[in-house]
């Protein structure tokens, strides 16, 4: 793996934002459910389609904190736009789980 450059990581804006909705995505090519994330008044509210269906249901998530980098260029899967690219870690069965805060914070705050 290639190394990294501290201005290379410098160039990703990683945000904390709550997940107001979470829908089944069918159109989607690989299961994933339509995001609604609220990134506070800075940001506001980002799309965002994920693949974590093996861990989450959409009821679970709502209300979820969740970390997410908000300055990629938004990307059309099928037929929606995501606009942030939320993290997660690969668990020895290959599912995504979610970062996310320690405790509860403001909506918008940078990670560093």
């Amino acid at each position: 793996m290639d190394t990294a450059k501290y201005d290379d990581f410098s160039k990703l804006d990683i945000r904390v934002g709550t997940i107001l909705s979470a829908e089944n995505f069918p159109e989607a090519r690989n299961p994933s459910y339509k995001l609604k994330i609220d990134f506070g008044s800075q940001i506001g509210i980002l799309n965002s389609s994920a693949q974590i269906t093996d861990n989450y249901s959409p009821k679970d998530l709502v209300g979820k904190q969740v970390v997410a980098i908000v300055n990629f260029p938004a990307k059309q899967i099928a037929n929606f736009m995501s606009q942030c690219l939320i993290l997660g870690s690969i668990n020895t069965t290959e599912k995504v789980i979610l970062l996310k805060p320690d405790s509860e914070v403001e909506n918008g705050l940078r990670v560093l």
